[in-house]
């Protein structure tokens, strides 16, 4: 029993430590990977990155070849699509629900993590500020009681994730971003659901816009 969930732990800790690098684009789009390899990386066994790697085919993030190999998927812009309806419109129900439900600290929090954002744009950090865009959002559901929502979503748009790191790879034009952001937290901080819910649904169809653009600078990336 104990070493049934050792062996489990391991293969969760493989699982999100690739997933991190396809969604950070490390591991890019068409790029081969090993089971051998990994299991040398990690010093592991094979079985727990093979659970891993079968996890990650699930979410469509890996293509397993039998016989041949794995390969990191390429992007599906249907995917990418379903990923954004979805969080386009739980956050728009969510961020309403923050005007209601943020207390103070809620508010200091989003106001650090904008401070953040400002700082990462002015080092050229476009890694660091995704993650702090992320983690924006995730303050909004958490300050709404909504934190398993969140993960949910988190769990459910990958392709999404993917496609919004490399617009910040493509072209610098991160101040829209934090100034959309700036939009989200004065509707938040003033009360104003309406506002809130037009703003986050500009800012979650801003993907739509790009993802063309994106595509003619990494053509082999798509499917």
């Amino acid at each position: 029993m104990v070493l049934e969930m050792k062996k489990n732990t391991t293969s969760k800790t493989i699982y999100y430590a690739l997933r991190e690098e396809i969604i950070n684009l490390y591991l890019e789009p068409g790029t081969s990977i090993s089971e051998k390899e990994l299991s040398e990386k990690y010093s592991v066994s094979r079985t727990p990155v093979r659970e891993a790697l079968v996890r990650l085919a699930q979410e469509g993030l890996v293509n397993i070849y039998p016989q041949k190999g794995t390969v990191i998927s390429l992007i599906d812009l249907s995917a990418v699509e379903d990923g954004r309806f979805l969080r386009e419109h739980l956050e728009r129900a969510v961020v309403k629900e923050a005007c209601r439900e943020f207390s103070p600290e809620n508010i200091l929090a989003l106001e650090m993590n904008l401070k953040l954002q400002k700082m990462y744009i002015e080092n050229h950090d476009y890694k660091k500020l995704f993650e702090a865009d992320e983690e924006f959002h995730k303050i909004i559901f958490e300050g709404s009681n909504k934190k398993r929502i969140w993960d949910s979503i988190n769990d459910g748009s990958t392709e999404f994730q993917r496609i919004r790191m490399l617009r910040l790879t493509a072209n610098s034009s991160w101040d829209n971003i934090y100034l959309q952001h700036q939009e989200i937290f004065d509707a938040i901080k003033n009360k104003d659901p309406e506002k809130a819910e037009e703003f986050m649904k500009e800012h979650l169809n801003m993907v739509t816009f790009d993802k063309n653009e994106v595509r003619e600078i990494y053509p082999n990336y798509f499917k």
